[in-house]
C-alpha cells in the first residue's frame, strides 16, 4: 500500500502532499450526531426520537468509539424543540450511561427561534453548536443574525460552554476566527466544516482543501472537523481523517450505508468512521483524549 494519500486537486507545485505517516498516531475525535431535527422513522426506523431511544443509541455509538454526542431533542409528537427540560434529561442519561462522553447541545434554528435556541445553555453542557452566519438550506434560509450570534456566544461564555462552530460557508470560518481573536468565543476554537447541504456549500474537494489551509495558516492553534451530508458523509469522513482533522457521523446527517442499505444504527456509522481511522493508522480518541485536545474541563469521574 502506498503511503501517499490521493493528491489534492489544485495543489500548488512543490507543496507537500499529506501522507499516512503525517497523520499516523494522531488521535481522531469521532462525533455522533444522533437525531437532528429532520430525519424521522419514516426515513429510517433506527432514528432515535424518544429520550430513551436517544440515550440507548448514544450508548451504542459511545461503545463504537464516539467521544462527542451532538444532541437535538424532540417533543412528544416527534417535532424538534429547544425545551431545556428535555435537554437536561438527555444530558443526564448520557452522563450516566456514557462516562466521560462530551455532551454537545444544538442551538440550531430548526428547533426554535431567537433566544429560545440557547435556552439550554445554563445547563452547562461541555459544548454547544454555534452558527456564526446565515445561509440557504434546501427549502429555507437558515437565519443567524449578528445580534443573536453575539447573544448565544455571550451565553456560552457566561456558562463556560465551548462552542463548536458549524461553518456552512467560507465566510463563517473567517468570521469565527475573527470572533475568537476578539475574545467573543469561549475556550479553544473548534470549527466544523459542514458540506453537502443542498443550496449551501457542496462536498467539493478543492474547497475542503482550501478550508484546511485557511485553518492551518490563520488559526494554527485551533482544531477542526468535517461533516458530510447524505452520501457525502463517508467521503468527507475520509477527507478529514486523511488530512489530520476530526470528523462527524450519525443519523442526523445520513440515514444510509449506501444507496440500497439503511444504516442499522448510529453505532454502525461510527464504526464505519472508526474503520477509516484504522486505515490511516489513527487511533480513535477516547473521551479523555478528546477533552484534552479540545481544552474541555475533565470529567468528574476522570474518564
Amino acid at each position: 500500500m502506498r503511503d501517499i494519500v490521493r493528491p489534492m486537486r489544485g495543489k500548488r507545485k512543490g507543496e507537500a502532499l499529506a501522507t499516512r505517516t503525517d497523520v499516523a498516531g494522531n488521535p481522531c475525535i469521532l462525533c455522533v450526531a444522533i437525531t437532528g431535527s429532520v430525519p424521522t422513522k419514516a426515513d429510517n426506523p433506527a432514528v432515535p426520537i424518544t429520550l430513551s431511544e436517544q440515550i440507548e443509541s448514544t450508548h451504542a455509538a459511545f461503545e463504537a468509539g464516539a467521544a462527542i454526542a451532538h444532541c437535538h431533542v424532540r417533543a412528544e409528537d416527534g417535532t424538534p424543540t429547544s425545551d431545556p427540560e428535555r435537554f437536561a434529561r438527555l444530558g443526564e442519561g448520557i452522563a450516566r450511561h456514557c462516562p466521560g462522553m462530551i455532551v454537545q447541545f444544538s442551538t440550531g434554528g430548526r428547533s426554535g427561534a431567537g433566544q429560545a435556541r440557547g435556552g439550554m445553555l445554563p445547563l452547562r453542557p461541555d459544548m454547544a453548536s454555534l452558527s456564526v452566519g446565515s445561509n440557504n438550506f434546501p427549502t429555507r434560509v437558515y437565519e443567524n443574525p449578528p445580534d443573536l450570534i453575539a447573544w448565544l456566544a455571550a451565553e456560552m461564555r457566561t456558562h463556560e460552554v465551548v462552542p463548536e462552530i458549524e461553518a456552512f460557508d467560507l465566510s463563517h470560518i473567517l468570521h469565527a476566527i475573527r470572533l475568537h481573536g476578539e475574545g467573543a468565543l469561549y475556550g479553544r476554537l473548534y470549527v466544523q466544516f459542514v458540506m453537502g447541504v443542498k443550496n449551501a456549500m457542496p462536498a467539493d474537494r478543492e474547497v475542503f482543501d482550501f478550508y484546511v489551509r485557511i485553518m492551518r495558516t490563520r488559526a494554527p492553534e485551533a482544531n477542526w472537523c468535517a461533516a458530510g451530508i447524505g452520501p457525502n458523509q463517508i467521503v468527507v469522513n475520509e477527507w478529514a481523517i486523511a488530512a489530520g482533522g476530526h470528523t462527524r457521523t450519525g443519523l442526523e446527517d445520513n440515514v444510509r450505508l449506501d444507496r440500497a442499505t439503511l444504516a442499522p444504527s448510529n453505532a454502525a456509522l461510527v464504526q464505519r468512521a472508526a474503520d477509516i481511522c484504522e486505515r490511516y493508522e489513527r487511533p480513535v480518541a477516547s473521551p479523555a483524549q478528546a477533552r484534552a485536545i479540545l481544552g474541555l474541563r475533565p470529567c468528574l469521574d476522570g474518564s
